[in-house]
């Protein structure tokens, strides 16, 4: 098979595997929820802390253990795509989890998604068919470029600083969102970056991997990107954080690919079609972020409230 084509084949199917995970533990959360408030009218579990005894029923579900099962496959699968492809093409198409998000869910679920949500759907998928297509990203090489770490590194972890500062400072719930979002992404992108220079030393054998620094750095960095995930989800609506959280990490991703490892994509006459097809991804994500499938309603019934997001999985 092709390597770019092997490349959006892997980077599809982690999407999709990062889009059953979310599905997957939302339910387990909302199943718990279901036997926390049986118990309430009941006599209770005794012999548990209180504060334990709600992760131990989260980790007992199968569900669960399915979802984190989806999210560890997504990693390898993404891992693997990063090392044969390249980081402005498979960074981008991980924004496709919210379509595979939809698609699980309805199974899951057993709920329809309504007409616009699938307007939605379709804007997502052809703005990131058109600025890929369009962009056209050139090979690079499999590491990052001699001293790229170190130009790129610090304005980034300056950047993410900065982001992070000033979304915390904001009153707002929506701008607090959409700020932390824009910091997380850029930990998400950084992560990927690190996981491609990592998996592009393999070849140099298993000493050559263990002794590089990149591979402490991506496990760090992308811990810290997961603890602001959670804070970020917090913050605010799903609406407000997922514009920011998916088409920052596919555009830095993009720009890292080029000062890196040397990615080109196609600009001039491009440009234009280029910010089109982001146009239509934007719409795509801000419209799939309101909608009941992905902002807490879809799952509930009808007649009952709708809870905060239980959002526990996401792509690097």
């Amino acid at each position: 098979m092709d390597a770019h084509v092997l490349t959006i084949v892997l980077a599809l199917l982690a999407a999709c595997a990062n889009g059953a995970a979310s599905v997957l533990q939302r339910k387990a959360n909302l199943q718990q929820d279901a036997q926390r408030r049986d118990e309430r009218r009941g006599s209770g579990r005794r012999g548990v802390p209180g504060c334990v005894r709600p992760a131990l029923r989260l980790v007992g579900r199968p569900l669960w253990a399915a979802g984190m099962a989806a999210l560890a496959l997504s990693g390898a699968l993404q891992a693997t795509a990063l090392a044969v492809g390249r980081l402005s093409v498979v960074q981008p198409l991980m924004a496709t989890e919210l379509l595979f998000t939809l698609m699980a869910g309805s199974i899951v679920f057993s709920r329809r998604p309504e007409g616009r949500t699938w307007l939605w759907f379709l804007s997502l998928a052809a703005g990131l068919a058109v600025f890929l297509a369009v962009a056209a990203p050139s090979e690079g090489q499999p590491t990052a470029v001699a001293d790229g770490w170190l130009r790129a590194g610090p304005p980034l972890a300056a950047l993410m600083a900065v982001l992070w500062l000033a979304g915390r400072a904001l009153r707002g719930a929506a701008a607090r969102a959409g700020v932390l979002g824009c910091a997380t992404a850029t930990g998400f992108a950084c992560t990927a970056a690190l996981i491609k220079d990592v998996t592009g030393r393999i070849p140099e054998g298993p000493g050559a991997l263990v002794t590089a620094w990149q591979l402490y750095a991506a496990a760090a960095v992308g811990l810290l990107s997961l603890v602001m995930l959670q804070a970020t989800l917090r913050a605010g609506t799903l609406a407000a954080s997922q514009p920011a959280l998916t088409l920052g990490d596919a555009l830095l991703s993009v720009a890292l690919g080029w000062v890196l490892f040397g990615e080109r994509i196609a600009l001039g006459t491009h440009l234009g079609p280029e910010l089109a097809g982001l146009a239509l991804m934007a719409a795509g994500v801000v419209g799939l972020s309101r909608s009941p499938a992905l902002s807490g309603g879809w799952d509930t019934p009808e007649r009952g409230r709708t809870p905060a997001p239980a959002r526990t999985a996401r792509h690097d």
